[in-house]
């Protein structure tokens, strides 16, 4: 499906920064957005609550946003801009999805999110302390597995960005990823009191 005349008027409004244009564009893709966060949850078996579901939609906002909107300005139009949101907006969800499960494996506001199923439930000082803690262990590991954590779980890359960044073959990304993820988890439960 080929690019509207509508998107492609709201597209460039947005990139012209002109008045209302993103409160218009935030009325027409926020139902596409919240069904894309729906599904990929969903497909992914995760449960997310109303509270999370507003979070990573706002996250994707952000993104769309970021940079001044070059998100949108890498947008060719050789699909619909629906389309091409629906891409973003499932990458990023499932980039949070990860970054969630993945601290919640380490044992990181682990009370919280067993109690509400989300992070945001967490005092800031506990998550300060979770974040010196995710360094110590990160720290733990060597430096070429600390590295791969880090892209994978916390900037969300892909297993070929990660081995054009760090120059190692794609293929023994996951299995460094399982093996430090074990090495994590056990230091996690050796540190936990009993």
């Amino acid at each position: 499906m080929a690019l509207t005349e509508l998107d492609r008027q709201l597209l460039r409004r947005c990139l012209d920064h002109d008045p209302g244009a993103w409160n218009d564009f935030v009325d027409r893709f926020l139902g596409l957005i919240c069904h894309v966060v729906h599904h990929t949850a969903h497909s992914r078996s995760v449960p997310l609550t109303a509270e999370d579901v507003e979070d990573v939609c706002a996250e994707i906002l952000l993104q769309v946003i970021a940079n001044d909107y070059a998100l949108l300005r890498r947008f060719r139009g050789r699909a619909s801009l629906a389309t091409y949101l629906t891409v973003v907006a499932r990458r990023v969800c499932v980039r949070e999805l990860v970054r969630r499960h993945f601290a919640a494996e380490l044992g990181h506001t682990a009370a919280h999110l067993a109690a509400t199923g989300s992070e945001a439930a967490a005092p800031p000082e506990d998550r300060i302390e979770n974040a010196e803690e995710v360094s110590r262990l990160l720290d733990g590991l060597g430096r070429k597995e600390a590295a791969i954590l880090r892209l994978y779980h916390m900037e969300g890359k892909s297993y070929r960005e990660i081995s054009e960044e760090l120059q190692v073959p794609e293929n023994s990304i996951g299995p460094t990823l399982h093996r430090a993820r074990e090495r994590l988890r056990r230091h996690a439960q050796e540190r936990s009191p009993a």
